[in-house]
């Protein structure tokens, strides 16, 4: 059940990704001066998402679980931060 949540947390963060590479694209932000990057990210991401399923598929589910938890744990810390901040409404002067 934990992998299941882990794994649909990092398909949600690959979306966004893939949300604002595509923009980007869109909009020429991104060029052949920042490509590289955008590549490497994108590729990263896919590598945890691949590394991830591919280590349960072959009978290791805690280190599955903590690949997963790679691009899991930041992208639950960014929700609640800005969650936080919506809620809370801080003054900022």
């Amino acid at each position: 059940m934990f992998f299941k949540i882990l794994l649909g947390i990092d398909v949600a963060v690959a979306v966004v990704v893939l949300y604002f590479f595509e923009v980007g694209l869109n909009d020429g932000s991104i060029s052949s001066f920042n490509m590289y990057l955008w590549l490497e990210m994108l590729s990263c991401v896919a590598a945890v998402l691949i590394g991830g399923l591919t280590l349960s598929s072959y009978g290791h589910p805690r280190l599955a679980k903590a690949v997963l938890m790679l691009l899991a744990v930041p992208g639950v810390s960014y929700v609640l931060f800005f969650a936080i901040l919506i809620i809370a409404n801080p003054r900022w002067n």
